[in-house]
């Protein structure tokens, strides 16, 4: 296989690039997108590239912006004369909401095929936190696989894997101690040749630990944890496509403090909540205090964790929420546009 093709370069991807081919540019992927800098991966290798003033123009947004996981078109091999052109369809993706309650998407990881939720076994154990990493993931097109870390520093580790796997559902999840090394071979199926890994999780959960488990090298820096919290203090400062010895990527990420949810219609990671739903007595049922409801009727029954359900009407309200703050900025957008357009066209009214 060649280089690009052990990163994820395949028919599909080549069939997207003819008409940036036919202009005779080249294939990468970004390795590295750090404040407008860039990284790139190419047959003849690795090295440093800019954006194209006309990409960056073109851009209605900035998660249209190239990102860590990106395929893109490059002017030539990566080097000081290296400009990125363009930047190909993204097949799936990892997003949030910007941190700071700025209602625009920020874009984390793209083309990712695999999202490991990496989750500690510590004191800072959160099974509401995952719920929207679950979310996360299934929003934008990826496979989650819950990675319970720290295993080491659990003597109750089978209670912990019940209480994630009430909120997992159908979703894998694996116990591994990145500390020891033990547990790692439960990850093998979701690397390899041509796959994308991506790790998300708060801080001090051991993702740093565990990136350099499995690229066999001590490539990420590590810290300890806060003692009295078990919280953690951030050592990947940013998003970088790493190439596993086996082939294939792994893209480790920054722990993020905020994991706010997009806008949308449904939420993919409380499923069993909404396939309850189907049977309450009204269509726009808000499972509060309606009569005929079938969520309620269910956590009164004990079939439905009373904090679940709870979970799900807070992330809810936060994703339409979401929506309707999309919804306006997109109108600003498009008003501040036609404004522009109607003020270039009395600069160039013919005078009469």
């Amino acid at each position: 296989m060649t280089t690009l093709e052990l990163l994820g370069w395949d028919p599909g991807y080549a069939a997207s690039f003819e008409a940036y081919a036919r202009e005779g540019l080249l294939p990468g992927r970004v390795t590295v997108a750090h404040n407008h800098l860039f990284r790139v991966a190419a047959a003849d290798g690795e090295g440093p590239a800019v954006l194209a003033g006309r990409v960056r123009h073109l851009a209605e947004a900035a998660s249209d912006l190239p990102v860590a996981g990106d395929w893109v078109a490059l002017s030539a091999p990566p080097g000081d004369a290296c400009t990125i052109r363009g930047r190909l369809e993204r097949r799936s993706f990892v997003a949030r909401l910007s941190a700071g309650g700025v209602s625009e998407t920020q874009v984390v990881a793209a083309n990712v095929d695999t999202l490991f939720v990496v989750a500690g076994l510590d004191g800072d154990f959160s099974p509401r936190r995952v719920e929207r990493y679950l979310e996360l993931a299934l929003a934008g097109g990826s496979e989650p696989v819950i990675v319970l870390n720290k295993a080491d520093l659990c003597e109750d580790a089978g209670s912990r894997l019940a209480e994630m796997e009430r909120v997992a559902l159908a979703v894998p999840v694996a116990i591994v101690s990145a500390a020891l090394g033990s547990g790692l071979e439960q990850l093998a199926p979701y690397l390899g040749p041509g796959r994308t890994v991506a790790l998300v999780g708060s801080s001090g959960v051991g993702k740093s630990t565990l990136v350099n488990r499995l690229l066999g090298e001590e490539r990420q820096l590590t810290r300890a944890v806060r003692e009295g919290d078990d919280r953690g203090r951030h050592t990947t400062t940013r998003r970088e496509l790493l190439a596993l010895p086996g082939g294939g990527a792994l893209l480790d990420t920054p722990g993020l403090r905020e994991v706010g949810l997009s806008g949308g219609e449904s939420l993919g990671s409380f499923a069993d909540v909404e396939a309850l739903a189907e049977a309450c007595g009204f269509r726009d049922c808000t499972h509060t205090g309606e009569p005929r409801c079938a969520v309620k009727r269910a956590v009164e029954h004990g079939e439905l964790p009373a904090d679940r359900l709870d979970s799900y009407h807070k992330l809810r309200t936060e994703q339409r929420y979401a929506s309707l703050r999309q919804d306006e900025q997109a109108q600003s957008v498009q008003r501040r546009k036609w404004r522009a357009i109607h003020r270039a066209a009395r600069r160039h009214k013919p005078r009469e």
